[in-house]
């Protein structure tokens, strides 16, 4: 293969937990070439991340508010977190072919065919110099999708030569997995994973998560609780299927009646039994799992997934992947693929009627 067909994209997205800013570099063909380069996370400033927590409280109005000063905001920072990031790896413009925007996602109502993320590619071409492609969602939803997972092509291309059947497990505010068998691959939003978790913690200790699963590993389990919080129409669903941050909460109230470890404990025993539910709905049990996202470092979710699954559950750091940037690196992929009228989606990972294409190009 020609370097010529190469291109080098830094991806940039915030995720559902809204902890900050990752962005990767990446170079590749759009296909199977990953050369994976450096990459960071930045924390949003304290007052937008405050503003964007408590937009939750109210998220439907991303349905009919244009939203356009936070917008704006959450754009600028993604913009001066980029320079930073090129400015201390001596990064030109010049040298950046792409910038994938996947922004930050505030509402997720694919059964209403619409999802919305905030992060203006236009925007940012403009003020950093470098076509950016963003609104990488939106053609799938449009098109009866369910716009999510969007990371298994990047997971497939990574894992070519792994040994499979493989699952590739994100915990982050929500639980999503990728089964990659050959050309087989299938993914879904599994339920949830450490949303649920982190904003119990939040109330009741004032802590922004449960650090290593810490406080999950001195409670006690309600079994009671957890079989009610199982008893829930979705885990059986076939897939495709897609989750909002906060589809469990109001059913997760439930715990509010188990004392504060307890509490934590049944709610990370329902990350472990949801996750160990979507088993049900691949063709062959996987060799291995590998786990990205915030969830890997919870020894609470590893420990009780590895005992349930019976197989290794490794975080991807095993095989030399990088946990915190792969989302990131998987936008500046994405943003490739894109520009080649690539699909981005497939009929087995969000349930779109065919391999879809999409991202909005903004040119310089």
């Amino acid at each position: 293969m020609s370097v010529m067909s190469l291109k080098i994209a830094i991806g940039a997205i915030s995720g559902t937990s809204m902890d900050g800013i990752d962005i990767a570099l990446v170079q590749t063909d759009g296909r199977q070439v990953v050369r994976t380069g450096p990459g960071r996370t930045v924390a949003y400033p304290a007052a937008l991340r405050a503003e964007l927590l408590a937009f939750l409280a109210d998220p439907a109005r991303a349905e009919t508010d244009p939203l356009t000063a936070l917008d704006e905001r959450v754009t600028d920072a993604f913009i001066a977190a980029i320079a930073d990031f090129m400015a201390a790896e001596n990064i030109a413009a010049e040298g950046i072919d792409l910038i994938g925007l996947h922004g930050q996602t505030v509402y997720h109502r694919p059964e209403r065919r619409f999802t919305r993320q905030l992060g203006i590619g236009h925007r940012m071409a403009k003020a950093l110099g470098i076509p950016t492609v963003d609104g990488f969602r939106l053609a799938d939803v449009a098109s009866g999708g369910h716009g999510a997972p969007f990371a298994p092509l990047y997971h497939a291309a990574l894992a070519a030569s792994l040994e499979q059947p493989l699952m590739v497990l994100n915990l982050g505010g929500v639980g999503n997995v990728t089964y990659i068998d050959g050309d087989a691959i299938i993914a879904f939003d599994t339920g949830p994973a450490s949303a649920l978790i982190d904003d119990l913690v939040s109330r009741r200790f004032g802590l922004p998560f449960d650090d290593g699963g810490r406080l999950a590993r001195q409670g006690r389990i309600d079994e009671g609780v957890l079989e009610a919080l199982m008893d829930n129409p979705f885990f059986a669903a076939k897939p495709p299927k897609s989750l909002d941050r906060n589809d469990f909460h109001a059913r997760a109230k439930i715990v509010e009646t188990l004392g504060n470890l307890g509490a934590v404990a049944t709610l990370t025993a329902f990350t472990i039994a949801a996750t160990v539910a979507a088993t049900m709905h691949v063709p062959r049990p996987a060799v291995r799992w590998l786990v990205t996202g915030g969830g890997r470092h919870n020894q609470g979710f590893m420990m009780g997934l590895a005992a349930r699954l019976g197989v290794p559950v490794q975080p991807v750091e095993a095989v030399g992947w990088n946990g915190d940037l792969i989302e990131a690196q998987c936008f500046a992929y994405l943003a490739v693929r894109s520009s080649l009228g690539l699909p981005l989606s497939l009929p087995s990972t969000t349930g779109v009627a065919q391999p879809m294409c999409g991202g909005v190009l903004s040119p310089v």
